[in-house]
């Protein structure tokens, strides 16, 4: 699959990640709920999760970021730098990669590892993520 489908279902499958931390770490009003979720998940946020995580990843998830940084697409981020939106996308492709190969484990302890080096883990239940399927 092309590094562009693959971040189109990363793109999703990232953004329930974070839906779901932020609905267990704090208010439920929809627009804190919202505003929270906004501020992880944008270009320049998961660059800089990406950014974090690449000393974590394997030569085989490396390599799955790069085709999904490299990929060709039309549109961009409003408000973002081109390497930024590059960046993002190549964690959207790797996330995307990790579920399709039913490998939600993997994304976890990858979104757990980048809150806790961001300095964005507050969480003491140990709870984590929850996906579909």
């Amino acid at each position: 699959m092309n590094g562009a489908a693959l971040a189109y279902i990363g793109d999703a499958v990232y953004e329930l990640m974070v839906r779901d931390y932020v609905l267990g770490h704090g208010s439920r009003q929809p627009d804190r709920l919202h505003k929270h979720t906004t501020a992880l998940v944008n270009a320049a946020a998961q660059s800089e999760m990406i950014g974090v995580l690449m000393d974590e990843l394997t030569e085989e998830e490396l390599s799955i970021y790069k085709r999904g940084r490299n990929a060709s697409t039309l549109t961009s981020a409003k408000h973002q730098t081109v390497g930024d939106y590059r960046r993002a996308t190549g964690l959207e492709a790797l996330f995307g990669y990790l579920y399709l190969g039913g490998r939600t484990e993997r994304m976890r302890e990858l979104f757990r590892t980048g809150l806790r080096k961001l300095g964005k883990d507050h969480d003491s239940s140990g709870s984590d993520p929850e996906f579909p399927g």
